[in-house]
């Protein structure tokens, strides 16, 4: 059974939205990403075209700004609602794991 589109974020499109906070472009978001997790996690070009188009598509996030090929994005709001329970997703792990090994 397919995955429902969004129910669940990939770190890839975590930072990439986490880093759409703020108005940016794709260039951007490719420094970006590495920088905010210490190199953990990288987003390839293809990937983040991709994803960008899809988070588009989804209204996630807008385009603010197109000067030649480039193009700035910001989130919207119902990408910051998408990002907030994602969060909280990650929180819930967390604590589950915290109960699980007796660590709070």
């Amino acid at each position: 059974m397919a995955r429902e589109k969004f129910k669940t974020l990939t770190e890839q499109m975590f930072y990439v939205l986490l880093c759409l906070k703020e108005e940016c472009c794709g260039i951007d978001i490719l420094d970006r990403v590495p920088d905010m997790t210490g190199g953990q996690v990288k987003v390839g070009s293809g990937t983040l075209y991709n994803l960008l188009e899809q988070f588009l598509e989804a209204r996630l996030i807008r385009e603010t700004a197109v000067s030649g090929r480039r193009r700035s994005y910001i989130l919207t709001a119902l990408g910051r609602e998408m990002l907030e329970r994602e969060y909280q997703r990650i929180r819930r792990q967390v604590e589950d794991y915290g109960r699980v090994f007796g660590e709070e």
